[in-house]
């Protein structure tokens, strides 16, 4: 174990989203309002309230490995790809490093319930003999963090956070404690695929998503037409490096993760206030920032218009009514759960490389409640530093600071 210390440093990313499978083209469909929202065609939606879905434009198994693809669900293949993609821009080549000096901490929160839905059909219409031996780790929280990690020989600290929204956010968090302890490079980020029957009957138990069909006016977080949010796949992995290795191999850095925090909230009818605002404190706090030194916030946008407006209050009680720029992209490709906030990191950390802040799209009036300063319009100009905010079902909350290194 070493000394603790160091700062944790992004040097490779990778965003397979529904408007853009690779990092190029989800960032040039995000500045360009190219949405990657459209009706579910992979299966017969018409009997589901939902039918509008953020749906990544590859294949299952394109890209990845033949001999993994029928081991693991689409969610996994998804960061598979990704990590291949994160280690190469990242100039990292994980057979030459020592094996105990990498890990894999990634988010997760829905599963492989595609690969399990699949099996079980499979049980129920042939019997025992059709369910294959995958089934009993390909549905697991833990699988992508365990393929990555065998994948890339990655023996160090590994895990998997499973916190809903929040759980994006909190890999990072966790990846910066490792390097700070443990490990030299962490592979670290999330994804999901949760848009099959059982994952979209699963999730409408909620009564979070939005039934509207009209993919340009079913996602509209702060907005007085705000209905609930639009599910979604894909995500992001990147690649963490502790400062001192990064900079003794000359690596290309995005930038720091700054500080973290996690908070959750009290019981419903408890009389207690929320916590999110805590959390965004602490986060700034652990950064070594004030309020007034964030460009842009990034924010959890549930599109729910409670959800909405209290999240809004707590950004107004730490920056103040229109404090700061609040932005959320996601409306382009839906709310991805665990995978979401790791392609915030990712939008945030290229905000920062070329000085613009993606807007949030669709909206027209803020919702009442909600004084911020949305960002309608990409912005131009210096970002240096950025607030993430993400949310988990049930109270989970988690805030992350990146700037620039």
């Amino acid at each position: 174990m070493r000394e603790p210390g160091g700062r944790a440093l992004v040097t490779g990313l990778a965003a397979v989203a529904p408007n853009g499978a690779d990092t190029r083209e989800f960032w040039a469909s995000t500045l360009a309002g190219v949405s990657g929202l459209r009706r579910i065609s992979r299966f017969n939606a018409e009997d589901f309230p939902v039918r509008i879905a953020g749906l990544v434009p590859l294949r299952d198994g394109e890209d990845c490995e033949p001999r993994l693809n029928v081991q693991t669900d689409r969610w996994t293949q998804l960061a598979l790809v990704a990590g291949d993609r994160a280690l190469a821009d990242a100039g990292l080549v994980p057979a030459e490093l020592p094996a105990y000096d990498m890990a894999v901490i990634t988010a997760s929160s829905s599963g492989g319930n595609e690969f399990g839905q699949r099996e079980i059909q499979a049980l129920w219409s042939e019997g025992p003999r059709s369910v294959g031996p995958f089934q009993s780790i390909a549905w697991f929280y833990a699988a992508t963090t365990g393929q990555l990690s065998i994948k890339n020989g990655m023996k160090g600290p590994c895990g998997v956070l499973v916190t809903e929204q929040a759980g994006g956010l909190d890999a990072l968090g966790q990846a910066r404690r490792a390097l700070r302890r443990d490990a030299d490079v962490v592979l670290t980020g999330g994804t999901e695929a949760p848009v099959g029957p059982y994952a979209l009957t699963c999730q409408l138990t909620s009564g979070l998503l939005s039934t509207v069909d009209d993919p340009a006016r079913a996602y509209l977080p702060f907005d007085v037409d705000a209905c609930g949010h639009v599910p979604g796949e894909g995500g992001a992995i990147l690649v963490v490096e502790n400062e001192e290795h990064a900079r003794a191999r000359g690596a290309r850095v995005y930038g720091e993760v700054a500080g973290y925090a996690a908070t959750f909230d009290p019981r419903p009818g408890s009389g207690r206030p929320p916590t999110l605002a805590r959390a965004i404190e602490g986060a700034l706090a652990d950064a070594g920032v004030g309020a007034a030194d964030v460009d842009v916030v990034f924010a959890d946008g549930a599109g729910v218009p409670d959800q909405d407006r209290r999240e809004a209050e707590a950004l107004t009680s730490v920056f103040g009514p229109r404090g700061v720029p609040v932005t959320a992209p996601k409306t382009l490709y839906g709310r991805l759960y665990a995978g979401g906030p790791p392609l915030d990191v990712v939008a945030a950390l290229l905000a920062i490389r070329d000085g613009v802040i993606p807007p949030t799209y669709g909206g027209t009036r803020l919702a009442p409640g909600c004084d911020l300063d949305l960002v309608r319009e990409a912005r131009h100009g210096t970002v240096r530093t950025a607030l993430l905010v993400a949310r988990g079902f049930d109270g989970f909350n988690a805030a992350l600071v990146v700037r620039a290194a």
